[in-house]
């Protein structure tokens, strides 16, 4: 009697462990799932989704393991890039709505010079520079405050829009994002245009072009949670301008 009462004991012991384990892997997911990489990014006019378009067609012949910029990889300029607990979007969304209530980002001529690109050799993430304006440094500057309060410190793969289980998502870009507001704001700021992945050697060619500048506006403000190299998957939430 006495060694079935210890072998169901023993059982029962076993049987607590694999449930607690499962709840605890159940609970990691879940807190994973609790966090969105954000990008709060300016919608470029027509003329800047041509250029974007044009270039982005030109990478993808010389390096077709890339993306093209469609319906899910919208073409952008990046304020700012951030962790936030997904239960704080509404909160994020209201914050950032306050700050574009009282600005007229349309009514901006922006003035975009010269092509950039990321090196990961052997490739690179390439984009149209965008002069950083005394408009977008206020802008980015006051988004920054108004989210701060909901942002995270990092997150995992987990937080970004992926069609791959996370497998596609950057340990750099997650490093990018957890650091922006020290290394993509103020005087690092770098407003820019996304425009596609190529290899270093079609990068450093393209780089050495003559590049005809030419100005455009945004269209509007978007919330999107990121993807892959950073990019605009998923439209969250698109914000309200001054009238």
């Amino acid at each position: 009697m006495r060694h079935t009462i210890r072998r169901s004991t023993a059982a029962i012991g076993v049987g607590s462990s694999l449930w607690l384990a499962v709840v605890l892997v159940f609970a990691q997911t879940a807190v994973a799932q609790e966090v969105t990489a954000i990008d709060i990014a300016l919608e470029p006019d027509a003329m800047m989704i041509q250029h974007a378009r044009d270039a982005n067609a030109r990478l993808l012949k010389n390096f077709p393991k890339g993306f093209a910029l469609d319906e899910t990889h919208h073409p952008h300029v990046t304020m700012l890039q951030q962790f936030v607990r997904t239960d704080d979007l509404d909160k994020v969304y209201a914050a950032a709505n306050a700050v574009m209530v009282k600005e007229k980002p349309t009514a901006w001529k922006l003035n975009a010079f010269k092509y950039y690109y990321i090196p990961s050799p052997p490739v690179g993430l390439a984009g149209i520079v965008v002069e950083p304006s005394k408009d977008l440094h206020r802008l980015q500057d006051e988004l920054l405050a108004a989210v701060k309060p909901y942002t995270l410190k990092t997150g995992t793969p987990a937080a970004f829009f992926s069609e791959e289980g996370g497998k596609d998502i950057q340990k750099d870009l997650i490093e990018y994002v957890a650091d922006f507001a020290q290394i993509a704001s103020g005087k690092r700021f770098n407003p820019h245009v996304t425009i596609g992945v190529g290899t270093e050697t079609y990068l450093n060619k393209m780089m050495a072009e003559p590049f005809p500048s030419f100005t455009f506006s945004p269209n509007g403000v978007s919330v999107y949670q990121l993807g892959t190299f950073g990019t605009a998957r998923k439209e969250l939430k698109a914000l309200t301008l001054a009238p």
